[in-house]
């Protein structure tokens, strides 16, 4: 090593806000082309995953949660509607507001989008251990909901 080699500053380490946006995009990149497989949009999956989870929500809803404007989530709710995968009931309250249910082909279909994103995330975390894993999803969750505490992260 020459003089000048050792007097240079170590590089700094990357930001970490940085590292997730790349990790999100190097997801984003692996989980649109399995969910293609299955025929499914990543904001499609991310609305079917939704209303596993919670459902009966509108699409506006399904919209905020998917990070895509209402119009798109309207295109996307209609066409899981065609292809029979949720339904659309009205709201308990009335008005014009519309309720969408996964069915139990969408159910069906979901689970098989399950099975892709688990080799996804096997591969992601392949050098990492358990105790870690649980500190990494407690942490970003903690991180999402830091950011916008008004959702369920």
């Amino acid at each position: 090593m020459t003089a000048r080699q050792d007097s240079q500053p170590a590089a700094p380490a990357p930001r970490l806000s940085y590292l997730v946006f790349r990790l999100e995009r190097r997801i984003r990149a692996r989980l649109d082309e399995a969910l293609s497989r299955h025929g499914v949009t990543t904001p499609a999956y991310m609305a079917l995953s939704e209303l596993r989870m919670r459902d009966g929500l509108s699409s506006a809803e399904l919209a905020r949660i998917a990070f895509v404007t209402p119009q798109a989530m309207n295109l996307v709710i209609r066409d899981l509607e065609r292809r029979e995968l949720i339904r659309r009931d009205p709201h308990p309250n009335g008005g014009r507001v519309l309720c969408a249910r996964l069915t139990p082909k969408g159910l069906s279909l979901l689970r098989r989008c399950h099975r892709s994103l688990d080799a996804i995330e096997t591969a992601m975390l392949t050098e990492i251990d358990d105790a870690t894993g649980k500190t990494l999803v407690e942490g970003l969750t903690l991180c999402a909901r830091a950011l916008h505490p008004d959702t369920h992260a």
